[in-house]
């Protein structure tokens, strides 16, 4: 029994070594993992194929800047494009196409606000949902510090215009300002109507503002906005040769009046807007309405920023499933 035990063992012995070393042997081992390779990548060829087919479906061209005939300058607005490689890494674990494991990256507009011929902005991009706080100063000083307080607490950026004998005369001020992170723009230096004075006069206005500015808070000035909103196609064009835009804006606090806080919390509230660009000045009025008009831009799940951010190209998403994958985009602002 024992000796059959034994010649059975040598027997499958030696019929393993024969199918190892037989060749046809090898060629058929072979054949199975050239199917095996052939069958992943057609499942790799199968998949990329897909998000190639599926990624026009997703994309969104980009906008470029324009002038419009009531809004003057409008800015672009970046598009997307589905990334092919990272989204194929997503999804290559399960080798399924999934909407959700899509990868976005943005497309720059192929006109920018800066190849636009000067004139006024008044607002951002329609489908940008962001706003910004613009906030003239030439006086109210006893209001500015709780106003730069709400607006550190609430982690929220303004651009704040500031006259430039007012900066001369408050320095401290416009150092805190500045200091607290926020964007500062031109505001004329004696608070004239820029509509009638002279062109000599309004370059002068424009230079000795963006020089105290600079040279008592160390930030550059990029920005203009007209004393009162009163401007004329020729100053836009001082401006613009002075490397800075002309800002207007597209709601109004009209706040000087010193309505009650409810009042300005309406009048803001009633007419928000992507890209909005909201006016403001340094009163009792603002100061007391500002926490709670914060409060009500954020519930409409607008973001606050500045002028330079609400101009922007870039993209804002409420959710969904863009994901973007950022790229060197060439945004020109």
């Amino acid at each position: 029994m024992a000796k059959k035990h034994l010649i059975g063992i040598v027997f499958i012995a030696i019929l393993t070594v024969l199918v190892v070393s037989n060749p046809l042997s090898s060629q058929y081992i072979s054949l199975l993992k050239e199917e095996s390779v052939t069958v992943s990548g057609g499942e790799k060829s199968s998949l990329l194929l897909q998000i190639q087919e599926q990624a026009e479906n997703f994309e969104v061209p980009a906008e470029d800047a324009k002038i419009d005939a009531v809004w003057k300058a409008r800015p672009g607005y970046n598009g997307l494009k589905v990334n092919i490689d990272a989204s194929y890494k997503k999804m290559k674990k399960s080798m399924k196409f999934d909407q959700e494991k899509l990868v976005f990256e943005e497309v720059s507009p192929k006109i920018h606000l800066n190849d636009l011929p000067p004139a006024p902005i008044y607002k951002g991009h329609s489908d940008k949902s962001m706003v910004g706080l613009l906030i003239n100063v030439a006086w109210g000083n006893e209001y500015i510090p709780d106003m730069l307080s709400t607006l550190e607490e609430n982690k929220v950026y303004a651009t704040f215009f500031l006259e430039g004998k007012w900066v001369k005369e408050n320095p401290d001020l416009a150092k805190m300002i500045a200091e607290a992170g926020h964007e500062i723009g031109n505001h004329s230096y004696t608070h004239p109507d820029m509509r009638t004075i002279s062109s000599t006069k309004a370059k002068v206005e424009l230079e000795k503002t963006t020089k105290v500015i600079e040279g008592t808070t160390g930030k550059s000035v990029k920005w203009f906005a007209p004393p009162s909103g009163s401007i004329r196609d020729e100053v836009v064009k001082i401006a613009d040769d002075m490397n800075m835009g002309t800002i207007m804006w597209s709601i109004d606090t009209i706040d000087w009046q010193k309505p009650r806080p409810s009042v300005i919390v309406q009048r803001v509230t009633s007419k928000l807007h992507n890209g909005a660009l909201i006016l403001m000045h340094p009163t009792q009025s603002t100061a007391s309405a500002l926490p709670i008009l914060i409060h009500e831009i954020k519930e409409k799940n607008l973001r606050l920023g500045t002028v330079t951010n609400v101009l922007k190209e870039e993209r804002i998403e409420q959710g969904g499933n863009k994901s973007l994958q950022q790229g060197e985009i060439n945004i020109k602002q």
